[in-house]
């Protein structure tokens, strides 16, 4: 049996670009959450060129055309769109899709059909928007799911008319019944579920998410340092990111025996520090020093 071809870098020419198009779609007024992801692809894969984004793009929309037109209410939102993504097309995810970078990919999992809760969430979030769905994702801890009805509308599971209803597009568009919600986030956190977990989650803060899954995918396996990196340099390119992150990229290229570099990331990132906690500077600044010694 073939394997399916592990995706390659792009040239330095190309990836250049990419973060390019990507901090400027990330700084606009209203960032475009298919262009993000299919550019974190594009960053992943070098096989995916501007045409491949482009097929990309129609495909949603070819999608979006499938759907009956403005189902209704909430209910029929969410049930139109498991009928056609769920059943008819079968995306959904299963457990080993969590070990394949694919997953994280959007033109794979328009592919594969198959990927992580969040990256499924995204088909169903862009198809449901392009034929005027009252839609949003909810980044529920450990598990992403789609909400549909309006924002300021009745809760979840309220009994003022329909409210809102959630889906869960990694179980094929399940909806959410009675207390589905809590089970999900008890399962992945061990915790309750709190009113602000079902806020809808942001465009930016699901690219966000999406990335800190591939650097999570890499850190366990050292052989793909370099995604887990371009990951962190993607997220340092939001708007809005954890200083920390410069902490875990000047780590990481120590790790990849990037010495000099390494160490001179660490040590920018000692005088943030210091401003704050000197102590922990110069817990920084030694291990930048250590960085260094590496060299000799």
């Amino acid at each position: 049996m073939r394997h399916p071809r592990s995706p390659q870098p792009p040239s330095p020419e190309r990836s250049a670009e990419v973060r390019r198009r990507f901090a400027e779609e990330a700084r606009s007024e209203r960032p475009d959450l298919s262009a993000l992801c299919l550019l974190v692809g594009a960053e992943a894969d070098g096989a995916l060129d501007d045409a491949g984004l482009d097929a990309a793009q129609v495909e949603l929309d070819r999608l979006a055309g499938e759907l009956p037109f403005r189902p209704g209410s909430p209910r029929a939102w969410a049930m139109a769109l498991r009928d056609l993504l769920g059943e008819r097309y079968g995306f959904h995810g299963v457990a080993a899709d969590y070990q394949r970078l694919e997953s994280s990919l959007l033109h794979e999992v328009l592919r594969r059909r198959r990927g992580l809760p969040i990256l499924l969430s995204v088909v169903w979030l862009e198809v449901a928007r392009r034929a005027g769905a009252p839609v949003y994702g909810v980044a529920l801890p450990g598990h992403f799911v789609v909400g549909f009805g309006s924002e300021l509308g009745p809760a979840f599971g309220s009994e003022e008319g329909e409210g809102r209803v959630l889906a869960d597009p990694f179980d094929g568009g399940r909806l959410l019944e009675g207390n589905d919600a809590e089970v999900l986030v008890a399962g992945a956190t061990g915790a309750a579920l709190r009113p602000s977990m079902l806020e809808p989650a942001a465009p930016l803060d699901v690219v966000a998410r999406v990335l800190n899954n591939i650097r999570a995918w890499a850190a366990g396996r050292p052989e793909q340092s370099a995604a887990g990196l371009w990951a962190i340099e993607l997220a340092l390119l939001l708007p809005a990111h954890p200083a920390r992150l410069r902490y875990e990229r000047a780590r990481l290229l120590v790790q990849r025996g990037e010495f000099s570099a390494g160490a001179g990331e660490l040590e920018a990132y000692a005088e943030v520090v210091a401003a704050v906690d000197e102590e922990a500077a110069e817990r920084v600044r030694e291990e930048a020093r250590g960085a260094r010694a590496m060299l000799n």
